[in-house]
């Protein structure tokens, strides 16, 4: 998503629900500590890399995503936030920073205690892109979250899904959530990429009308 008023889009548009119902779930599944190190792949504007830093203030939140322009927009928000903070005297709650990295990248340092990832499968145009990414960064005994979209049956239930939750959404996005769902894969196929990378252990669930999530641990 490099163009820069598709961005402005999507960081207006409000998430703000999903976003927090999946930190939510996170702290459901992994208690209230997440380790010191947090990495939030595709994290685009910063949405949930924030949420977890508000969340998990002892912890040092990494957002990467390969946009340039979502990035912008997160480097903007971070300035915003630590004024803010500066201005009521007041300490900010979570150490959050923010890289650039299209993946595959061999350069990014692994050792992560949690790996998070929102709606970034369905992007790749090779979903072992983002388990072998998983792995590559994923300490021993690492709290692994990933939720994304999840492929309607047919067309009709394409449509029901962007009347239901893209209605009202400017027509780029629309264009976008049309092209994401018809892109996404459903829990089967999502159980099978994950037997080809190893990492069966994890768990593969549908989750409300469209989404699933990939939940557990890195083995220890």
């Amino acid at each position: 998503m490099e163009g820069a008023e598709q961005a402005l889009a999507y960081a207006e548009a409000d998430f703000s629900a999903t976003d927090q119902a999946m930190v939510e779930r996170i702290a459901c599944c992994f208690g209230a500590q997440l380790g010191e190190r947090i990495i939030d792949l595709g994290c685009g504007p910063g949405n949930i890399t924030f949420r977890l830093a508000e969340r998990h203030p002892s912890s040092l939140v990494v957002g990467v995503d390969g946009s340039g322009a979502m990035l912008a927009i997160a480097f903007a928000r971070l300035d915003q936030l630590r004024l803010r903070h500066f201005q009521q005297g007041e300490r900010p709650r979570g150490s959050v920073s923010f890289q650039q990295a299209l993946l595959p990248c061999p350069q990014l340092q692994g050792g992560y205690s949690a790996v998070v990832s929102n709606s970034l499968l369905h992007h790749l145009h090779d979903p072992q892109v983002l388990w072998n990414t998983v792995r590559q960064l994923a300490a021993p005994g690492a709290a692994i979250c990933i939720r994304d979209l999840r492929r309607p049956t047919d067309h009709a239930a394409l449509e029901r899904l962007v009347a239901t939750h893209a209605a009202g959404a400017p027509p780029v996005l629309q264009h976008d959530y049309r092209q994401s769902l018809r892109a996404a894969f459903t829990v089967e196929e999502v159980e099978a990429q994950l037997a080809e990378a190893g990492l069966s252990q994890l768990e593969v669930g549908a989750v409300d009308d469209r989404y699933l999530e990939i939940f557990g641990r890195q083995p220890a």
